[in-house]
């Protein structure tokens, strides 16, 4: 096999590359230094869990969750293992 003839360009490419790069961070991190913001550049986060008026049940034998209203218990199929995320008060914790 014969070597690469251009290896010399290739390296000082990626190293420029490199460079460029380290340099644009560099600018973004004193720019929210400067703003007095932290942190990645990302947008708002996600609201995550259940809508009010919503129970989230858990089944590890199916392997997923499953949105019900408040009280109800998904179907009792076999096997019956649905386990509540969803945080209640206690005299609500005994679905019918």
């Amino acid at each position: 096999m014969s070597q690469r003839r251009n290896y010399g360009f290739e390296r000082r490419r990626k190293q420029e590359s490199r460079r460029i790069k380290q340099e644009a961070k560099l600018r973004r991190k004193t720019e929210r230094a400067q703003e007095g913001l932290s942190g990645p550049e990302m947008g708002e986060a996600a609201t995550t869990g259940t809508p009010p008026g919503q129970w989230e049940w858990f089944s590890p034998s199916r392997g997923r969750t499953v949105g019900s209203a408040v009280g109800v218990r998904p179907a009792g199929d076999p096997p019956d293992d649905w386990v509540l995320f969803t945080d209640v008060s206690e005299e609500l914790a005994e679905p019918s």
